[in-house]
C-alpha cells in the first residue's frame, strides 16, 4: 500500500504527528482517479525538523523524503506544522 510506504518514508522527518489519508474515493469520476484508490492523498504531518522552515521548504522536505512515490500518486496535499 502506499500509504503504509508514505508512512515509513516520512518517518525520517521524526514526525510527532502523522496522518496519510487516501482521499482517492472522493475523487471518483475525476482526473487522475484510480480504481481501488491510492492516487490521492492528504498528509497531515507535525515535526520538529520543520522549526525555523518556511512552507516551501516544508513542501521540499516532504517531496525529497517521498523521493519515487511522488510522480506514482495524481495528487498530493501536505497540512504541515512544527511540533
Amino acid at each position: 500500500m502506499i500509504a503504509d510506504e508514505m508512512r515509513q518514508r516520512l518517518a525520517e522527518l521524526h514526525p510527532t504527528r502523522l496522518e496519510v489519508i487516501d482521499e482517492s474515493e472522493s475523487h471518483r469520476g475525476h482526473a487522475g482517479y484510480r480504481e481501488g484508490g491510492q492516487s490521492h492523498f492528504r498528509v497531515r504531518m507535525a515535526s520538529p525538523d520543520f522549526a525555523g522552515t518556511g512552507r516551501v521548504q516544508r513542501h521540499r522536505m516532504v517531496h525529497a523524503a517521498l523521493g519515487d512515490i511522488v510522480p506514482r500518486i495524481h495528487a498530493l496535499a501536505l497540512e504541515l506544522s512544527e511540533s
